[in-house]
């Protein structure tokens, strides 16, 4: 997939998505680029820190609509930073968050749904 700036995704589109992604996803990560090709380094370090613990997890690459998913993003989160983690529908928080979990040995029981 190439970035072209100025999607043609609308904000409802957008809205929609991920209203349906974290709804139908156990666990989902909202970050730039996707699984196997993360294109920042917090979108690479959370992919990291959830792999370590979950086989099985979502993955939407905002990229293609950044404005759109930050503004979609942030009336579930309260955050417009990218990436970000739901659980069973709950918002976890970006890779900082992740990191520190994992260092009080709580990521593994927070991601099991």
């Amino acid at each position: 997939m190439t970035f072209q700036p100025g999607s043609e995704l609308s904000e409802e589109e957008v809205r929609s998505r991920v209203d349906d992604a974290i709804e139908s996803n156990d666990v989902v990560l909202f970050m730039k680029g996707n699984r196997l090709m993360p294109q920042c380094g917090y979108s690479q370090r959370a992919v990291n820190l959830i792999a370590q613990h979950v086989e099985e997890f979502e993955t939407i690459d905002v990229l293609p609509a950044l404005d759109q998913y930050r503004t979609a993003l942030e009336s579930h989160s309260g955050w417009e930073t990218i990436p970000q983690t739901y659980v069973d529908g709950e918002f976890v928080g970006g890779s900082d968050i992740l990191a520190e979990l994992e260092e009080r040995d709580e990521l593994a029981e927070t991601l099991e749904t």
